[in-house]
Protein backbone atom coordinates (compact mmCIF):
# COMPACT_ATOMS: atom_id res chain seq x y z
CA UNK A 1 0.00 0.00 0.00
CA UNK A 2 1.38 3.37 -1.04
CA UNK A 3 1.07 6.26 1.35
CA UNK A 4 1.36 9.95 0.57
CA UNK A 5 2.56 12.35 3.17
CA UNK A 6 0.99 15.76 3.57
CA UNK A 7 3.83 17.60 1.82
CA UNK A 8 3.59 15.36 -1.29
CA UNK A 9 -0.19 15.79 -1.36
CA UNK A 10 0.05 19.60 -1.18
CA UNK A 11 2.74 19.66 -3.89
CA UNK A 12 0.58 17.52 -6.18
CA UNK A 13 -2.49 19.67 -5.56
CA UNK A 14 -0.52 22.85 -6.25
CA UNK A 15 0.74 21.41 -9.54
CA UNK A 16 -2.83 20.71 -10.65
CA UNK A 17 -3.97 24.21 -9.72
CA UNK A 18 -1.14 25.80 -11.70
CA UNK A 19 -1.63 23.53 -14.72
CA UNK A 20 -5.38 24.13 -15.01
CA UNK A 21 -5.17 27.85 -16.00
CA UNK A 22 -2.44 27.05 -18.53
CA UNK A 23 -4.63 24.40 -20.16
CA UNK A 24 -7.65 26.71 -20.10
CA UNK A 25 -5.65 29.44 -21.85
CA UNK A 26 -4.48 27.03 -24.55
CA UNK A 27 -8.05 25.89 -25.19
CA UNK A 28 -9.39 29.46 -25.15
CA UNK A 29 -7.24 30.70 -28.07
CA UNK A 30 -9.83 31.92 -30.57
CA UNK A 31 -9.78 31.05 -34.23
CA UNK A 32 -9.13 34.07 -36.41
CA UNK A 33 -10.08 35.10 -39.91
CA UNK A 34 -8.50 37.72 -42.13
CA UNK A 35 -10.76 40.02 -44.15
CA UNK A 36 -9.39 42.02 -47.08
CA UNK A 37 -11.02 44.69 -49.23
CA UNK A 38 -10.04 48.04 -50.78
CA UNK A 39 -6.35 47.60 -49.86
CA UNK A 40 -7.41 47.18 -46.22
CA UNK A 41 -7.17 44.10 -44.10
CA UNK A 42 -8.19 43.25 -40.58
CA UNK A 43 -8.42 40.23 -38.34
CA UNK A 44 -11.51 38.99 -36.54
CA UNK A 45 -11.23 36.80 -33.43
CA UNK A 46 -14.10 34.32 -33.66
CA UNK A 47 -16.28 32.95 -30.89
CA UNK A 48 -16.77 29.20 -30.75
CA UNK A 49 -20.31 28.23 -31.76
CA UNK A 50 -22.10 26.01 -34.25
CA UNK A 51 -22.76 29.06 -36.43
CA UNK A 52 -19.12 30.12 -36.42
CA UNK A 53 -17.88 26.61 -37.19
CA UNK A 54 -20.31 26.41 -40.14
CA UNK A 55 -19.07 29.79 -41.38
CA UNK A 56 -15.41 28.74 -41.12
CA UNK A 57 -16.19 25.54 -43.06
CA UNK A 58 -17.01 27.76 -46.08
CA UNK A 59 -13.63 29.54 -46.12
CA UNK A 60 -11.98 30.88 -48.14
CA UNK A 61 -14.75 33.12 -49.48
CA UNK A 62 -14.83 35.79 -52.15
CA UNK A 63 -17.82 38.06 -51.50
CA UNK A 64 -18.86 41.68 -51.96
CA UNK A 65 -18.93 44.05 -49.00
CA UNK A 66 -21.11 47.16 -49.10
CA UNK A 67 -22.50 49.87 -46.86
CA UNK A 68 -25.82 49.28 -45.15
CA UNK A 69 -27.63 51.80 -42.99
CA UNK A 70 -25.38 54.14 -41.01
CA UNK A 71 -23.64 51.64 -38.77
CA UNK A 72 -22.61 48.57 -40.73
CA UNK A 73 -21.25 46.93 -43.83
CA UNK A 74 -22.79 43.71 -45.08
CA UNK A 75 -21.73 40.78 -47.23
CA UNK A 76 -24.09 38.14 -48.60
CA UNK A 77 -23.07 34.52 -48.08
CA UNK A 78 -23.56 31.80 -50.71
CA UNK A 79 -25.83 29.87 -48.31
CA UNK A 80 -27.48 30.19 -44.91
CA UNK A 81 -25.56 29.17 -41.78
CA UNK A 82 -26.42 26.79 -38.96
CA UNK A 83 -28.19 28.95 -36.35
CA UNK A 84 -27.14 26.85 -33.35
CA UNK A 85 -24.94 29.70 -32.08
CA UNK A 86 -27.90 31.94 -31.23
CA UNK A 87 -27.51 33.35 -27.71
CA UNK A 88 -28.71 36.63 -26.25
CA UNK A 89 -26.05 39.22 -25.47
CA UNK A 90 -25.99 42.76 -24.11
CA UNK A 91 -22.42 43.90 -24.83
CA UNK A 92 -22.91 45.05 -28.42
CA UNK A 93 -19.96 47.08 -29.71
CA UNK A 94 -18.51 48.51 -32.90
CA UNK A 95 -16.24 45.87 -34.40
CA UNK A 96 -18.70 43.00 -33.91
CA UNK A 97 -19.08 40.57 -36.79
CA UNK A 98 -22.56 39.03 -36.79
CA UNK A 99 -24.70 36.73 -38.86
CA UNK A 100 -28.09 38.28 -39.63
CA UNK A 101 -30.66 35.49 -39.52
CA UNK A 102 -33.25 37.43 -41.53
CA UNK A 103 -31.29 37.64 -44.77
CA UNK A 104 -28.51 35.14 -44.11
CA UNK A 105 -25.73 37.72 -44.46
CA UNK A 106 -22.70 38.92 -42.53
CA UNK A 107 -22.94 42.25 -40.70
CA UNK A 108 -19.71 44.10 -39.87
CA UNK A 109 -20.69 46.79 -37.34
CA UNK A 110 -18.63 50.00 -37.28
CA UNK A 111 -20.95 51.96 -34.99
CA UNK A 112 -23.38 51.26 -32.16
CA UNK A 113 -26.21 48.79 -32.72
CA UNK A 114 -28.83 47.01 -30.63
CA UNK A 115 -29.16 43.24 -30.38
CA UNK A 116 -32.73 42.26 -31.34
CA UNK A 117 -32.67 38.46 -31.36
CA UNK A 118 -32.00 38.25 -35.09
CA UNK A 119 -28.20 38.44 -34.85
CA UNK A 120 -25.69 35.74 -34.02
CA UNK A 121 -22.35 37.21 -33.04
CA UNK A 122 -19.49 35.40 -34.75
CA UNK A 123 -16.64 37.45 -33.34
CA UNK A 124 -15.03 40.85 -32.98
CA UNK A 125 -12.45 42.77 -34.97
CA UNK A 126 -9.03 42.90 -33.36
CA UNK A 127 -7.72 46.44 -33.41
CA UNK A 128 -9.21 49.44 -35.12
CA UNK A 129 -12.46 49.42 -37.10
CA UNK A 130 -11.12 52.03 -39.56
CA UNK A 131 -11.27 49.70 -42.60
CA UNK A 132 -15.06 49.49 -42.16
CA UNK A 133 -15.36 53.28 -42.43
CA UNK A 134 -14.31 53.30 -46.10
CA UNK A 135 -17.50 53.98 -48.04
CA UNK A 136 -18.50 51.96 -51.08
CA UNK A 137 -18.86 48.48 -52.45
CA UNK A 138 -15.77 46.29 -52.82
CA UNK A 139 -14.69 42.70 -53.44
CA UNK A 140 -14.10 41.05 -50.06
CA UNK A 141 -11.79 38.10 -49.40
CA UNK A 142 -12.18 36.12 -46.16
CA UNK A 143 -9.54 33.51 -45.23
CA UNK A 144 -8.55 31.62 -42.13
CA UNK A 145 -5.82 33.55 -40.39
Amino acid sequence: MMTTNRREFIAAAATLLVARPILAQAEATPMRIRCTFADQDFTVALQDSATTRDFVSMLPLDLTISDFSTNEKIAHLPRRLDEGGLVDYTDEAPGDLCYFRGWGNLAFFHDSYNYRGDLIRLGRIEGEIDPLLIKGEFPLRIDKS
